[in-house]
């Protein structure tokens, strides 16, 4: 059995256009630049449904969404022998993750990469969520394929969009 005091609390955020694309981020300041959804790690005491909110509108400036499911139980992954993440992440051997999705109700101009301290992200794009698991870094792989099953009734194909 996995302890999960062993890792950082975090929720992960699938947003949802209304035709069933996902948005996907490009991450700042890394190289290669992996694209991912938003993310983020959980205040003590705080609702996980209201920490998932948080993350997405400070990563990406959006607030007019509308909860469509999440994943039931924790997702863990470990971090990488060679990883060096922020200082909340040290101690810890990996993070725990629930996963929400949203649905975006509002303008693409609502997204603003620069709206909260220094950005996780420098592009953005609507995209697949199935597409997602394969331009993830390695080690967060196995969590994207199961986040794109769990929510795979809410997603798009390209062949349904066009």
């Amino acid at each position: 059995m996995t302890d999960l005091t062993q890792y950082r609390p975090n929720v992960g955020v699938v947003l949802f256009h209304p035709d069933g694309r996902v948005w996907l981020g490009r991450r700042a300041h890394t190289t290669p630049a992996g694209w991912q959804f938003p993310q983020g790690g959980v205040d003590p005491g705080e609702d996980l449904e209201a920490a998932a909110r948080r993350e997405l509108a400070e990563e990406t400036g959006a607030v007019s969404a509308t909860y469509l499911g999440r994943t039931d139980d924790w997702i863990v992954y470990d971090f990488p022998a060679s990883f060096s993440g922020p200082k909340s992440v040290r101690g810890f051997r990996g993070q725990r993750q629930v996963w929400f999705a949203f649905r975006f109700d509002g303008e693409d101009a609502e997204f603003d990469l620069a709206s909260h301290d220094e950005p996780e992200f420098d592009l953005w794009r609507w995209g697949y969520l199935a597409e997602a698991p394969k331009l993830i870094v390695p080690f967060k792989r196995a969590v994207y394929e199961t986040v794109a099953l769990a929510f795979a009734p809410f997603a798009a194909t390209r062949s349904a969009v066009g």
